[in-house]
C-alpha cells in the first residue's frame, strides 16, 4: 500500500493533477478522475491501475470533445481523429459509446445537419450530397434518410441563380451549355438541370424582353 502525500494541480494544464505517493511523484491524471482522492488515503496497486485506466479513458474523451468543439462530426471522423492521436481501439469505442449516450455522436443527426447546411449555403444535388456523406463515413441507409424529401428543383434554381445572372448576355445555346456544366458539377441530374436552366433563362431574360419590346414600339 502507498499513501497519498500530496495532490498538486499542473501549472501547464489546470485540468490535470500530479499524485505523490509516500513523498514522491507517482503519476498524473485528470482532475475529474482524481476528484475523490485526498492526502492520507492509501492505494494498492490494483487501485492505482484502475485510476490510470480511468485517466486514459478520460483523456480520450476530452480529446474527442476538443475535436467536436469546432463543429459536429461523424463517428468515422471522430474515430479517425482518435486513431491519429494513437488512442487504443478499445478506448476509441468506449469514447464513442459515451458520446452517443450524450448525443454528441449521432450520424443520423450529423447527416441531416450536413444536408440542411449545404442546402442553405452551398446548394448541391442529391448525387453530390450522397458522395459527400459517404466520404464522411455515413452509412448508405442513413444518408438516404437524410436526403429524403430533398427538393432538387428548388436547389438547382438556387444554386444556378447567381451564375445565370453572370451569363445573361449570352445567347441561349451558350447560356445553356455553361449553366448546364455548372449545375452538373454540383451533382444535379440532367433532368433537373434541364428544367432549372429553362426557368433561369426565362427569369433572367423576362425584364430584358420587356425592355426590347418597348424599344420596338417607340
Amino acid at each position: 500500500m502507498a499513501k497519498i502525500t500530496a495532490i498538486e494541480t499542473l501549472k501547464k494544464d489546470p485540468t490535470r493533477v500530479s499524485i505523490y505517493l509516500d513523498g514522491q511523484f507517482a503519476f498524473e491524471m485528470a482532475g475529474i478522475v482524481a476528484a475523490w482522492l485526498q492526502p492520507g488515503q492509501e492505494l494498492d496497486q490494483a487501485k492505482i491501475s484502475s485510476l490510470q485506466a480511468d485517466d486514459l479513458r478520460e483523456r480520450a474523451y476530452q480529446q474527442a470533445l476538443a475535436f467536436l468543439s469546432y463543429r459536429t462530426r461523424s463517428e468515422a471522423e471522430i474515430r479517425q481523429h482518435l486513431r491519429k492521436r494513437k488512442i487504443a481501439p478499445d478506448l476509441i469505442e468506449h469514447t464513442l459509446d459515451r458520446l452517443r449516450a450524450s448525443r454528441l455522436a449521432d450520424d443520423s443527426q450529423f447527416a441531416r445537419a450536413w444536408v440542411e447546411n449545404r442546402s442553405t449555403f452551398r446548394p448541391r444535388g442529391r448525387r453530390a450530397l450522397s458522395w459527400e456523406l459517404k466520404r464522411k463515413g455515413i452509412a448508405a441507409d442513413t444518408a438516404e434518410s437524410a436526403l429524403a424529401g430533398l427538393d432538387e428543383d428548388a436547389l438547382a434554381r438556387e444554386a444556378g441563380l447567381k451564375k445565370a445572372g453572370r451569363l445573361v448576355d449570352l445567347e441561349w445555346d451558350e447560356f445553356r451549355a455553361k449553366l448546364t456544366g455548372f449545375l452538373a458539377r454540383r451533382g444535379f441530374s440532367y433532368p433537373v438541370i434541364a428544367g432549372a436552366v429553362s426557368r433561369l433563362w426565362d427569369e433572367t431574360h423576362a425584364g430584358r424582353h420587356t425592355a426590347d419590346d418597348n424599344e420596338d414600339v417607340q
